[in-house]
């Protein structure tokens, strides 16, 4: 297994012996001095992070020459062309747009789209509620297929269902995220004709939403606003095919997961001494080898967080769910650099933040992290 496999980083056997009942000297212990000084640290890395991305992504969206040019080059005159250039600043060296664009960053200032002219942080807000809904719509796919699958794995080990699952998963996780939703939506859209094949919910729902004084995005929880139980089905069905899509993906990770960890817990020790006692094989899979292989998914779970981002651009793409994704793809063929860089910066974001939730969680229920 490569090194950068996900799985394989996350299956590090549990200690060989039966896991102690945690005390409140221990709990105490994961709240000392050291752990609060390893959460510190954990959140100030997402500085250099950030702003190792901005600087990467800012050069290279120059790298052709200056925005403008590249949107708008084959419909200006030069005369025109020249002027947006000069009155946006990119005729300036380019070290120092790239401190005037930090400067703004820390203001809150993303910038204008070039396409049409409204502020980037208004693009960010409108469209990032659709692309947060469909990737917590998309972890739940994964987290239920994922764990309920690779306990039945585990638990069948080397059988007929371990076989089938184990060629499920590969199947999730190589098959591209466009091509699987382009086959959900032919069987079930086309062929089938029960679920919706594009779009965030039928034009009745989005007229009942604009009746709402102050939607949150979130179609769902407009939907539970509103208290139309039909609006809140119809974004339910419009929200099926593309979850699918994108948690089954993830959930091939979490299979493969599960299903080694719960195996690596099998061959414990503290397994062996609980069985000799007449401990029951579901009661062993329930109370001692299943806790102990949740570990690993939190552990990665701020990758795969990662992955469902970018695996949004082409979910959204293909169904029509108009969020980040979907409006990153719509900017890059018009070669919208400035807003292509304030959809990026948002993601990167996001993802340190995840990472370091996941890091604070990972310390206070893995033992075997230390501070």
């Amino acid at each position: 297994m490569s090194q950068g496999d996900p799985v394989s980083q996350a299956t590090a056997s549990p200690a060989d012996r039966a896991p102690s009942k945690p005390t409140a000297n221990a709990h105490k212990n994961r709240l000392s001095a050291g752990f609060f000084r390893f959460i510190l640290g954990r959140f100030l890395l997402i500085i250099p992070t950030v702003f190792i991305l901005v600087t990467i992504v800012f050069f290279v969206m120059r790298a052709t020459g200056d925005p403008i040019s590249a949107a708008m080059g084959g419909r200006l005159t030069p005369e025109e062309l020249q002027r947006r250039i000069h009155e946006a600043g990119y005729d300036r060296p380019l070290l120092v747009q790239y401190f005037d664009y930090l400067g703004g960053l820390l203001h809150g200032d993303l910038g204008r789209t070039l396409t049409d002219n409204q502020p980037v942080v208004s693009v960010l807000t409108r469209y990032g509620a659709a692309t947060l809904e469909l990737a917590l719509l998309s972890l739940v796919v994964a987290l239920l297929v994922g764990i309920g699958f690779g306990r039945i794995a585990a638990r069948h080990r080397d059988r007929a269902q371990d076989a089938g699952i184990r060629l499920f998963a590969i199947l999730c996780y190589a098959t591209p995220v466009f091509f699987l939703g382009l086959v959900l939506k032919l069987v079930f859209s086309v062929g089938l004709g029960i679920l919706p094949s594009s779009g965030r919910s039928s034009l009745q729902s989005e007229m009942q939403f604009s009746r709402l004084v102050s939607p949150t995005g979130l179609y769902i929880v407009d939907a539970l606003q509103l208290g139309d139980m039909k609006v809140l089905g119809d974004v339910l069905r419009h929200a099926v095919l593309p979850a699918l899509a994108l948690g089954l993906l993830t959930a091939g990770v979490f299979i493969r997961l599960v299903r080694t960890n719960v195996i690596s817990t099998f061959n414990a020790g503290y397994i062996d001494a609980a069985r000799s006692r007449g401990v029951s094989e579901k009661r062993l899979m329930s109370k001692h080898a299943w806790r102990p292989a949740l570990i690993p998914i939190i552990t990665v779970m701020g990758m795969q967080i990662a992955l469902l981002l970018a695996g949004a651009v082409l979910t959204e793409t293909t169904f029509e769910w108009k969020g980040l994704g979907f409006m990153l793809s719509n900017y890059l063929k018009a070669r919208d650099f400035v807003a292509v860089q304030g959809i990026v910066i948002l993601i990167a974001i996001i993802v340190s933040v995840v990472n370091f939730i996941v890091d604070v969680i990972s310390a206070l229920i893995d033992p075997r992290v230390r501070y």
